[in-house]
């Protein structure tokens, strides 16, 4: 008889153990192990339907950040198709949200940008054109508020050069990353292959999971 009621004890304790670690484990799954940067600076900017948008408009929204150029002929192209994957695989999600911020505002006006949304398949409506005031403000954005590079390039680029990677950002407004395989920040996800290395969709995909879900 004592058997039986030490397995039934046994049993509760297990029960009771259970109940009380499960949590503990969501809570770790909860939280994500991406480094945290600087915060975006703050920005004013208006989007290809004549709208203005600003760093409120994305907070609480998990973002991604390019910069780029309508009339851009390399890298920007191949940049819009890698962005119309996350597009697509945060379609119905009103917590992720896009941010393309044209290097050149005197020339992508919100019309141009409109006409550049239809024409690339852009319709995830937090996926958002911008433009800037001048140059000097875009400049300043992307060089000294995320270091990423833009400015002036040669004609084979159209007169302008730009970085070929994306910004995550969490839904405070921190820019934030996954670490390399030796423990390294990587801060920013290479939308393009570079030589031997590919691009990180699949790592940028699932580390916005990650920040969905903090």
């Amino acid at each position: 008889m004592r058997k039986k009621y030490s397995y039934v004890g046994i049993a509760f304790i297990v029960l009771l153990f259970g109940i009380y670690t499960v949590p503990k484990v969501v809570d770790r799954f909860k939280d994500s192990d991406l480094v945290k940067f600087d915060k975006v600076p703050d920005f004013e900017f208006t989007n290809q339907e004549g709208k203005t948008i600003t760093n409120e408009t994305y907070k609480g929204k998990v973002y991604v950040v390019e910069f780029f150029f309508s009339t851009c002929p390399t890298i920007c192209p191949l940049m819009n198709k890698k962005m119309l994957i996350l597009q697509d695989a945060f379609f119905g999600n009103p917590e992720f949200g896009i941010a393309s911020i044209s290097i050149t505002p005197e020339i992508d006006t919100p019309k141009i940008l409109k006409d550049y949304a239809k024409d690339n398949g852009i319709s995830h409506k937090n996926w958002h054109l911008l433009t800037g005031k001048s140059e000097d403000v875009v400049y300043a954005l992307s060089n000294k508020g995320f270091k990423l590079y833009a400015g002036k390039g040669d004609e084979s680029h159209a007169g302008f050069e730009h970085s070929g990677l994306f910004a995550l950002v969490d839904k405070n407004g921190y820019i934030r990353s996954r670490k390399d395989e030796f423990g390294n920040p990587i801060m920013y996800y290479r939308a393009l292959q570079e030589q031997t290395f590919p691009d990180q969709i699949i790592e940028l995909k699932e580390d916005i999971k990650l920040l969905l879900n903090e």
